[in-house]
């Protein structure tokens, strides 16, 4: 019985992350995002939106969400992770997280976090994982692997 009561809990919960309506307003939650003409992410680009950037919701279509930004009335397909409903300070404010703590937060660490693997005598090359970061490869190039490869597309 509590195994029923638990994945009932959970599924709502689930279902509540995505339950966004028409009009409601979120914030970009990445440095850069790339709004797309439909869903999926082989779609083609119809803007990008940056770190704090607010828009309203169009429609909601599985883990997307389609959006208009509310400066440069832009409008696209965006995944939802890449959203949140909380107001973000912009960059350069005092309230603001500095570059480094994003990257740390992307990473899953904070700077305590960091410090105690430091101490722990690991040899974490963090200079690797930021050089990996900063690859770039285009969409274009990714599909062209993805269908030589005969790998699936995902959504």
């Amino acid at each position: 019985m509590k195994k029923i009561i638990f994945a009932t809990l959970f599924c709502l919960c689930a279902f509540g992350v995505f339950a966004q309506r028409v009009g409601d307003t979120l914030y970009v939650n990445v440095n850069s995002a790339n709004l797309k003409s439909s869903t999926g992410f082989f779609a083609s680009t119809t803007g990008t939106v940056k770190y704090t950037d607010e828009v309203r919701v169009l429609a909601v279509s599985g883990k997307w969400v389609q959006v208009r930004t509310t400066v440069g009335n832009r409008t696209g397909w965006i995944a939802y992770a890449s959203l949140t409903t909380k107001r973000m300070a912009p960059q350069g404010s005092t309230a603001s997280a500095s570059a480094r703590e994003i990257a740390l937060a992307g990473k899953g660490f904070s700077p305590e976090v960091e410090s105690e693997y430091k101490k722990g005598g690991g040899k974490i090359n963090y200079a690797a994982v930021d050089d990996m970061e900063k690859i770039i490869i285009d969409e274009k190039d990714l599909l062209a692997f993805i269908e030589e490869g005969r790998l699936a597309k995902g959504d």
